[in-house]
C-alpha cells in the first residue's frame, strides 16, 4: 500500500494550489494529487480555446508546477475512501494511506435532461475536459450556426470567440439581461450593445422549449414559439458540484449538494477538508449560502486549507465570497465584487450607489486611452462599501481586485477618499480624477445630504 501525510483528490486549481500552499507549510510532509486527467486545462481560459489560442495545448496548466514544490502526482481516479481507516481505494487497483485528506473534485456541467433533443448530434456542454473540447472544437469547424444557450460569462465568453471566427451566433439568455447575476442593468445592457456590435444575435428574456432535430441538431424552439436554425448547440447552463465520491464515503453535504465545510475548509470530519467548486460557500456580506464557482474563491480557499492541515490559526480562516468576477468582450473589460445595487437592496440594506466615469491613462490623448467607469455601492448606515462594478480597458482587473480587498476589509468610503493611490500617466488613471477615488466622493456627497 503506498501512504502520503496529505492525500490532494483533484488536480485542477484548487487542487494545486492546496497541495503546493500546504507542502510550503509543511515541509516535512509528504503530499500526493491524485487526479484522473492526464491534462488539466487552465478553468477560466477555456472558452478562448475556441478562438483566441491556437489550441488546448496553449491553455495546459503545466504538471512542473506540482513538481518543482515537491509534490507527488498520479494519474488515477479515486474510487473509494474509507474514512476510519484512512485508505483509499483507485480505479488502478492502488491502495493509498493518508493523514489528511482533501476533496478538490471540482464541478460538471449541470444536468440537462430536462432539455428535450439535448442528446442530439452536435450539443455540446462545456467541461473541464481536454479531450472533450479538443472534439467540441474540430466539429464546430464544420458549423456556420451556433446557438448558445446561457447568458452568464461562460456562455458569453464562448459566443463571443466563436463570432470572430465568423460564426453566426445566437446568445439566448432566460433573464433579461445577460451577465446579470453579476452586474446591475446599466453594465448588463453596456455589454449587450458590445455584443450586437460584434455580431452576436442576442435572445434574451427568452427560454429553450426544445432542441430540434433527428439525429443530428438543426434547431432550437423558444418558449415564445420562435425557432432558430442551428448546425450546433452549446449548453452554458451553469455547473453542480463534483461530490458523488464525497456523498459515497459519508461526508456530509449541505442543501445545495457542496461539501459542508467550516471557515478552515474542514469538513466534520477533523481530518479531511474540501475546497474549490466542490466545497460549500457563503456570503462574506450575508453569510447566505451561495453557489458561487471561480477560482479566484477556489484558490483562495486551497491557500487557507493548504495552511491550516496541521496547525489551525484563527487569522487565516474564509470570511466567506465576495464573488469577484471579470470579464472582455472586445477591448471592453467589465467588473464586479461583492453585492449589486439590486441584490443589497433584495437583501435588506439601505444603500447609496457613487458613479463616476474617467479615463484610464493620462493625459487622454495618450494611444489606446479608455473610458473607466466606476459604481460603488455603499451602506447608509456605516458608510462601508458592499460591492462595486467596473467598465473599461485592461485594468479593469486589478482594479475590481483592489475593490475586493475594499470590500473584505470592511472599508469605509473615507478610508478611500484618505487613501493614498500612486498613478503614471501611461498605467492609470489621472490622480485629479481617479474613478475609484470620485465614486466614492459621489457616494459621500448622497451620505451628506441623505440622498
Amino acid at each position: 500500500m503506498k501512504k502520503t501525510d496529505v492525500l490532494v483528490i483533484g488536480g485542477s486549481a484548487a487542487g494545486i494550489v492546496a497541495a503546493t500552499t500546504g507542502k510550503s507549510f509543511y515541509p516535512d510532509k509528504d503530499f500526493m494529487v491524485i487526479r484522473k486527467e492526464k491534462q488539466v486545462l487552465v478553468p477560466c481560459g477555456i472558452p478562448y480555446v475556441f478562438g483566441t489560442l491556437e489550441n488546448s495545448e496553449q491553455n495546459v496548466i503545466p504538471d512542473a508546477v506540482l513538481e518543482n514544490a515537491g509534490v507527488t502526482l498520479a494519474i488515477d481516479e479515486v474510487v473509494e475512501i474509507d474514512r476510519e481507516n484512512k485508505v483509499c481505494k483507485t480505479a488502478l487497483g492502488d491502495e493509498v494511506g493518508f493523514e489528511k485528506l482533501i476533496f478538490a473534485t471540482g464541478s460538471t456541467p449541470a444536468d440537462v435532461n430536462w432539455l428535450e433533443g439535448n442528446d442530439l448530434e452536435n450539443v455540446f456542454t462545456i467541461p473541464k475536459d481536454k479531450e472533450y473540447l479538443d472534439d467540441v472544437k474540430a466539429r464546430l469547424e464544420e458549423c456556420k450556426n451556433v446557438v448558445v444557450i446561457g447568458g452568464g460569462f461562460i456562455g458569453v465568453e464562448v459566443a463571443d470567440e466563436l463570432g470572430k471566427l465568423g460564426k453566426n451566433v445566437t446568445l439566448i439568455e432566460l433573464l433579461p439581461h445577460i451577465l446579470s447575476m453579476a452586474f446591475d442593468d446599466e453594465l448588463a445592457v453596456k455589454a449587450e450593445e458590445i455584443l450586437h456590435s460584434r455580431g452576436i444575435h442576442l435572445k434574451t428574456g427568452q427560454g429553450v422549449k426544445e432542441i430540434l432535430g433527428d439525429q443530428k441538431v438543426r434547431g432550437v424552439l423558444l418558449n415564445n414559439g420562435e425557432k432558430i436554425k442551428t448546425d450546433a448547440v452549446i449548453l452554458s447552463t451553469g455547473y453542480r458540484p463534483n461530490t458523488e465520491l464525497a456523498k459515497k464515503s459519508g461526508v456530509k453535504l449541505n442543501e445545495m449538494g457542496f461539501i459542508k465545510v467550516n471557515e478552515y475548509m474542514r469538513t466534520e470530519n477533523f481530518d479531511i477538508f474540501a475546497i474549490g467548486d466542490c466545497a460549500e460557500k457563503f456570503s462574506f456580506l450575508t453569510r447566505t449560502l451561495k453557489g458561487v464557482m471561480l477560482a479566484s474563491t477556489s484558490c483562495a480557499e486551497a491557500r487557507i486549507a493548504g495552511m491550516n492541515l496541521y496547525k489551525l490559526s484563527t487569522v487565516r480562516s474564509f470570511g466567506g465570497t465576495i464573488a469577484i468576477f471579470c470579464t472582455a468582450i472586445g477591448d471592453t473589460a467589465f467588473g464586479a465584487a461583492g453585492v449589486t445595487e439590486k441584490l443589497a437592496k433584495e437583501r435588506g440594506f439601505e444603500i447609496v450607489s457613487g458613479v463616476f466615469e474617467g479615463i484610464d491613462q493620462h493625459p487622454g490623448s495618450l494611444p489606446d486611452t479608455q473610458k473607466q467607469f466606476v459604481k460603488l455601492i455603499v451602506s447608509k448606515d456605516s458608510n462601508v462599501i458592499l460591492g462595486g462594478e467596473v467598465i473599461g480597458g485592461k485594468s479593469v482587473g486589478e482594479l475590481v481586485n483592489l475593490i475586493g480587498i475594499i470590500i473584505q476589509n470592511r472599508m469605509t468610503v473615507t478610508d478611500v477618499l484618505t487613501s493614498q493611490i500612486g498613478t503614471h500617466p501611461l498605467l492609470t488613471a489621472p490622480p485629479t480624477s481617479y474613478p475609484l477615488v470620485k465614486a466614492a466622493e459621489m457616494a459621500a456627497k448622497k451620505l451628506r445630504t441623505n440622498f
